[in-house]
C-alpha cells in the first residue's frame, strides 16, 4: 500500500503546478468578466453601475436590505478590483495577497445576491481559500521572483512545503 500510495503522491505533485495555475484561471474569469462590465473605457466607469451601486444593490445583514455605504466609492473599488486582481492571480503575482482580495469581495457579492451561494459563492471562496492557502505554485511570478531573490518556497504549493 505504501508503494501505491507514494506512486499517486509523486503523481499529484506533477501535476500540481498545471493544477495551481487552472484553479487561478478559473477564479479569475468570472470576476474579470464582470470588471469589463462596470466600465465605458479606460478610466470610465459605467453610468449603470454607479446606478446599480447607489440604487439597487443592497447588503443583506441579520434580514435586513441596507444600502451600500458610498456607493460611488464602492462602486469604483468594485470596477479595479474586479480587473486588477484577475490579472495578479493570472499572472501569479502576489497570489496570496490577489487571492484574499477577491475572497473578500465573494463575501460582499455573497451579501449581495445571498441566493446565489451554492453555485457561484461557495465555489469562488473554496478556490480563494485553496490559492491562500497553497499560493501560486511553480508556473507563477511568485515563484520565479521567489527564485530571483533566493526564496525557494516562495510560489508555495506543496513541493515547497517541506
Amino acid at each position: 500500500m505504501n508503494g501505491l500510495s507514494e506512486r499517486l503522491n509523486a503523481i499529484a505533485l506533477f501535476f500540481e503546478p498545471v493544477a495551481l495555475l487552472a484553479l487561478r484561471f478559473a477564479l479569475a474569469v468570472p470576476f474579470f468578466k464582470s470588471g469589463l462590465t462596470k466600465w465605458d473605457g479606460f478610466g470610465q466607469l459605467s453610468d449603470t453601475t454607479t446606478l446599480l451601486f447607489t440604487h439597487e444593490f443592497r447588503l443583506h445583514i441579520f434580514g435586513a436590505a441596507v444600502p451600500y455605504p458610498f456607493p460611488s466609492l464602492m462602486a469604483w473599488m468594485s470596477g479595479i478590483f474586479e480587473i486588477l486582481l484577475p490579472v495578479l492571480l493570472v499572472l501569479g503575482l502576489m497570489t496570496r495577497f490577489s487571492a484574499l482580495g477577491l475572497l473578500f469581495m465573494t463575501a460582499i457579492i455573497q451579501l449581495t445576491v445571498p441566493s446565489a451561494w451554492a453555485n457561484f459563492h461557495l465555489p469562488w471562496a473554496a478556490m480563494a481559500l485553496a490559492l491562500v492557502v497553497y499560493g501560486a505554485g511553480q508556473i507563477s511570478l511568485d515563484r520565479l521572483l521567489g527564485r530571483w531573490i533566493g526564496d525557494e518556497k516562495a510560489g508555495g504549493g506543496r513541493s515547497y512545503a517541506h
